[in-house]
């Protein structure tokens, strides 16, 4: 397939997989605001409230084998259908959830709206890679990312206006005047107040899965890979291509382990989905533990500064800076901001006047705008870390993305680590040091790990 072919023939899939990118930062960023929330109807802990997170991100390392295999069979459009089906139900839970207010079918529909993700996730993203030249995947990823995160920050304004008004009547000293009756009565009107949203969000996914169904979606290995244009490229093609002889003696999910620079880039994507879920989702409890009047809503800081992130990707990349390059100065932003989270006031809030307060934004605590900044840093690893880690692979690139998209228990687990520091401790700040050494492990990815070719 030509260059011009390619281009022509993109403007559709681009479309389509925007959009899906869409519903994917919608329905996962919708977490951070519903944690703080669940956090008050189910009366929970800051460990048991970041069982949402891992919950939700549990569901991409158990069900994506299983996923990958029914793209396989079934191709990737009807795969992408049958996920937002999956999605379908697992936002129907919601409402017999909602209406008992038992935090475990809260769960149980987060994991099943988390199952119908991985199968886009692991279609979607191998879409954007393979659908115009590698050296600029991180470009177009960062334009899926814009629409994201820009789905991210708009969600949690709307849970915030639409379930979270009023919320004075459900604080801990509004609900310890009540009777035990009463503040059960108090609790489950406040939980039912997502019925409504829920149904809604079934009837706008039902409206996508016919709509993808309906599409004229070409697979992606209609997608050629660019040619070799100079003798070192032709190298490393030619022993790219040595290694997938090799692969062909034994199965797929055996044969991606004998490439580090993707077990290696599976890595550094866990660490990253972690301290990103941690910056988004942990904000809203952060700021709540501070005082901070307007926590429902902080998620939309994180991504705000996501946003701004991967406008500067679609600017710079590939033209005044590599991916790798983009990828060395998010590691090192996110090292710096920790440590300015890890000694920055969380009293004073000079620099959010000086920034927030300039534009008219809701000032925070300098901690939470640090903590928000993560956003910032966290922008452009994974645009980079996709197109460095499926370099090379071949036929193995869909298992391979598979095993990327496994990285994203990140998400699952390391929250959790937070949240234990965070109650054992008693200190929510000063369990934000665990994001320094994920950081590191991402600074060797972008400095050697992604040029590492055999081990």
């Amino acid at each position: 397939m030509t260059t011009e072919f390619r281009q022509q023939s993109s403007f559709f899939p681009m479309l389509l997989i925007g959009i899906l990118f869409f519903v994917f930062g919608f329905v996962t960023w919708l977490n951070g605001a519903l944690i703080p929330f669940l956090k008050i109807v189910c009366e929970l802990n800051e460990f048991q409230a970041l069982l949402v997170a891992f919950a939700f991100y549990i569901a991409y390392v158990v069900m994506a084998l299983p996923m990958s295999t029914l793209l396989t069979r079934f191709g990737y459009r009807n795969g992408m259908t049958i996920g937002l089906g999956i999605m379908v139900a697992g936002s129907l839970m919601f409402i017999p959830a909602a209406q008992s207010a038992h935090y475990a079918f809260f769960l149980l529909a987060l994991f099943v709206l988390g199952t119908g993700l991985t199968i886009l996730q692991t279609a979607a993203n191998p879409y954007i890679v393979c659908i115009g030249p590698r050296e600029s995947a991180a470009m177009r990823i960062s334009i899926m990312g814009i629409v994201n995160k820009g789905a991210g920050f708009i969600v949690p304004l709307i849970f915030a206006a639409w379930i979270l008004t009023g919320m004075d009547q459900f604080s801990e000293e509004a609900l310890a005047l009540l009777s035990p009756q009463q503040q059960a009565e108090q609790l489950q009107a406040l939980s039912n107040r997502l019925v409504v949203p829920y149904l809604y969000m079934t009837a706008a996914l039902l409206g996508l899965m016919a709509f993808v169904y309906f599409s004229r979606l070409p697979e992606p290995d209609l997608f050629e890979p660019e040619p070799a244009v100079d003798a070192v490229t032709t190298l490393v093609a030619e022993t790219e291509h040595a290694t997938d002889a090799a692969d062909k003696n034994d199965s797929d999910w055996r044969a991606i382990w004998r490439h580090p620079r993707l077990v290696l880039g599976f890595i550094a994507l866990f660490f990253y989905v972690g301290v990103e879920v941690i910056a988004g989702d942990s904000i809203g409890l952060y700021g709540q533990g501070l005082g901070v009047t307007h926590f429902g809503i902080l998620t939309s800081y994180t991504m705000a500064f996501m946003v701004v992130g991967y406008l500067l990707g679609v600017l710079l990349i590939p033209r005044y800076l590599s991916q790798s390059t983009a990828l060395v100065g998010s590691a090192l932003a996110g090292i710096l901001f920790s440590f300015a989270i890890l000694f920055s006031s969380t009293e004073s809030s000079v620099l959010s006047a000086w920034t927030l307060g300039l534009a008219g934004i809701p000032e925070v605590p300098d901690s939470v705008l640090f903590v928000a900044l993560l956003g910032f840093a966290n922008a452009l690893v994974w645009p980079a870390v996709w197109p460095l880690a499926l370099q090379g692979l071949g036929r193995l690139t869909a298992t391979g993305s598979a095993l990327l998209i496994m990285g994203i228990a990140g998400g699952a687990l390391l929250p959790l680590v937070y949240g234990y520091l965070a109650h054992s401790s008693g200190n929510s700040q000063s369990a934000y040091w665990m994001l320094i050494p994920c950081y590191a492990f991402i600074l060797f990815y972008a400095l050697k790990g992604h040029k590492i070719r055999s081990w």
